[in-house]
């Protein structure tokens, strides 16, 4: 059978298997550790090393040789083989790989530790020896000492520790908890939201864990159920809806072994309820707090003796306060690194003091460490790049140039830079000898003709995607944007818009756009959907496509139709429902419908709480508006989903019955907020070609 890029998009897992990950460079600098798989349609990934004073790549870790006593490899496991702890995290970091999906190495990268099928390995980096702690139940999370002597991990609700030997004990956790109490695991809402997947860290002497003590009960329980099979029961989960109860997080200080009583971190948690960062350098360890209002953000100094805690900064916003993964850390006695939105930009903070560029938006801490801190960010005029940049004593300075898409991962002094293009295929990890890391990810079928520009009004990065063998002829338009807060689609990145060319090369204009509120542009544009996530998004969504149509003579603005998933399917039923005189059909997969129904700190940063101003959610919900609907909607949605929960497309699709409004909905069984499996991936494309095909009136050309 010929191989078409539905089918090659789906097995590729979006053409990343095969791609070195979670790239870790050792304190010394001299060793770079990575997962990966052997393949580009390889599920599986192994531990790789590579030791920079030889070049010499290294397999470090197979997961099928050290499984091969039970399943063939731990990509064929059923996923209810794995620890609950486990589901939920791929499920927050939307992973759909297996093998070797998360590691962690001790302070001087010597040896590594990970858990398959919740077993616990060790293997040591210099010599590729690897060997199985034995431990009873199911590992989640194991995390080195920094001395590389034990292993702590979270079994069920309760954290543990282990010497190399499997010789392990309890750290945290009554030996009966209720269900509703963990210790050592981020809630929900920390991993959805706040990017922090982790519940516990070592002390730098590794005599002490910092641990989370999560408290469910206040949190409302939810029922999501498998209509499939009405035998099966339902799955409990606890969901923070805005507006109603978050979990209780606190966090202690846990001794390891027979040194004195496990101690409460003291803060103001009713002032303070979210728990954003916790870091443990040798300079201290700090606490990122954050009001629920997202207004106001504290970074304490934990005593370690008692727990009590001294304020070192704090940061307010009239809209609210931006979390920027790895801030809050202390790097040297005196040199508190934090981010906040100075003059316009998100800026670099030392002490407080703004030192990256103005006219630079930060993006993310890389690393941090005595004396110099590697960050990303991008030109805050274009957004479509993003650049490495380096803040030292010297100065801050940009570590990359040109159009392309840059991230990186640094030790001691080295830094490694992953770079991707509009022009090339992959990602390419540079070493600093000029080698690469070598990848393995297949070469796409498809080949992006994208052309990125600046809307006249607005100035909103767009891109045009026509078919390759385009005759000038009149083409029906699809619009295919996320369109809204922390992501963006139109970058400088191949991968990027290999689904928007496939859909073009079926006979479509793509119009791809970022629109208010979208990262990278600076404060005012990202803080412009404050309380209205609905008018100026689908605003910016028009003008984006009547600017496209201008410079492009083929596009047919009388065939419109938009497409989108999670956020970017709240944006596509909103065109339709709203705007039937631009849009005349649309695909909404895993919409948001009504926001009452999504977690507390994304739903409340936004739209405030509903108690308190419920005409702000009533104006930005689509269930009001269901009597509206003019024009084709096909709507999308994983019975699976925890995060988006399937309710949302199920009142809407029971308004627009009620309101006799005609609508088509897929209902995908077994199916999250991501669609992994092959099956589905491959199909859900091809329907929605066939949706649009017949909801445009066109004719059915040739698919590949």
């Amino acid at each position: 059978m010929a191989d078409t890029f539905p089918r090659q998009y789906a097995r590729t897992q979006r053409f990343t298997l095969g791609d070195p990950r979670d790239v870790c460079i050792s304190a010394d600098g001299q060793r770079v550790v990575f997962a990966r798989s052997r393949g580009g349609d390889d599920r599986v990934n192994c531990l790789w090393a590579v030791d920079l004073d030889t070049g010499t790549e290294r397999l470090v870790a197979d997961p099928i040789a050290l499984l091969a006593a039970g399943a063939a490899d731990e990509g064929d496991l059923p996923l209810r083989d794995l620890p609950l702890e486990e589901r939920a995290r791929r499920e927050r970091l939307r992973e759909g790989a297996g093998g070797i999906t998360s590691y962690a190495v001790d302070q001087e990268s010597t040896v590594a530790v990970f858990a398959l099928a919740g077993q616990l390995f060790v293997t040591d980096l210099a010599n590729g020896n690897c060997r199985h702690i034995r431990v009873d139940g199911s590992a989640f999370d194991p995390r080195l000492s920094p001395d590389g002597g034990s292993v702590a991990y979270v079994k069920g609700n309760q954290l543990w520790v282990t010497n190399l030997a499997g010789s392990a004990r309890l750290v945290a956790g009554d030996p009966n908890p209720p269900d509703t109490v963990t210790w050592g695991t981020a809630d929900f809402v920390a991993a959805e939201e706040m990017s922090r997947y982790r519940g516990y860290w070592w002390s730098p002497d590794s005599l002490t864990i910092a641990a989370c003590r999560v408290d469910n009960s206040p949190v409302q329980v939810w029922h999501i159920s498998n209509p499939a099979d009405p035998a099966s029961a339902p799955n409990v989960v606890r969901y923070p809806a805005a507006g109603t109860a978050n979990p209780d997080v606190a966090l202690y200080l846990c001794p390891i072994g027979d040194r004195g009583e496990r101690v409460e971190v003291e803060w103001d948690r009713g002032a303070f309820p979210y728990l954003a960062q916790v870091h443990w350098t040798a300079h201290g360890l700090t606490i990122m707090v954050q009001s629920r209002d997202q207004r106001d953000l504290q970074v304490r100094l934990v005593a370690t003796t008692d727990g009590s805690t001294t304020l070192l900064w704090a940061d307010r916003d009239e809209d609210w306060v931006e979390l920027v993964p790895g801030t809050g850390m202390l790097i040297d006695d005196a040199a508190l690194v934090t981010c906040a939105d100075r003059g316009g930009a998100r800026r670099l903070m030392i002490n407080g003091a703004p030192v990256s560029q103005d006219d630079v938006q930060v993006r993310g801490i890389v690393s941090a460490a005595a004396g110099r801190v590697i960050l990303t960010g991008n030109p805050i005029d274009d957004a479509t790049v993003q650049h490495v940049y380096r803040w030292s004593s010297d100065g801050f300075e940009a570590l990359t140039d040109g159009p392309g898409v840059n991230g990186a991962a640094a030790g001691g002094d080295t830094v490694v830079i992953r770079s991707t293009t509009l022009e090339e295929p992959g990602a390419v990890w540079r070493l600093p000898s000029g080698d690469r890391l070598r990848s393995v990810v297949e070469r796409p079928l498809v080949w992006p003709r994208a052309t990125l520009t600046l809307s006249r009004q607005r100035a909103l990065a767009t891109a045009v995607l026509l078919p390759h063998d385009h005759d000038g002829a009149p083409l029906p338009v699809l619009l295919d944007p996320y369109g809204g807060p922390h992501a963006q689609r139109v970058i400088r990145s191949h991968a990027a818009f290999l689904s928007s060319q496939w859909f073009a090369d079926q006979g479509f204009a793509v119009v791809v756009a970022d629109g208010r509120g979208t990262p990278g542009r600076g404060t005012n544009f990202e803080r412009s959907v404050h309380r209205d996530l609905a008018t100026g998004v689908l605003a910016d969504q028009v003008t984006a496509l009547h600017d496209a149509a201008e410079r492009h003579p083929e596009i047919d603005l009388d065939r419109v139709a938009i497409r989108g998933w999670s956020f970017g399917g709240y944006l596509a039923a909103l065109a339709v429902l709203t705007r039937p005189d631009v849009f005349h059909a649309a695909i909404a997969g895993a919409p948001v419908t009504e926001w009452r129904l999504y977690d507390t700190h994304y739903t409340e940063r936004y739209l405030g709480d509903p108690n308190e101003q419920p005409e702000v959610y009533d104006a930005n919900s689509l269930l009001p508006l269901a009597d509206q609907l003019a024009r084709p909607l096909l709507l999308i949605h994983g019975l699976a989903d925890d995060n988006v929960v399937a309710a949302h497309t199920l009142q809407l699709s029971a308004a627009l019955l009620a309101a006799g409004r005609p609508h088509e909905v897929l209902p995908l069984i077994g199916v999250t907020h991501m669609t992994p499996q092959e099956v589905v991936a491959e199909n859900l494309l091809l329907h929605q070609l066939d949706f649009l095909r017949r909801s445009l009136n066109l004719t059915t050309v040739g698919q590949n």
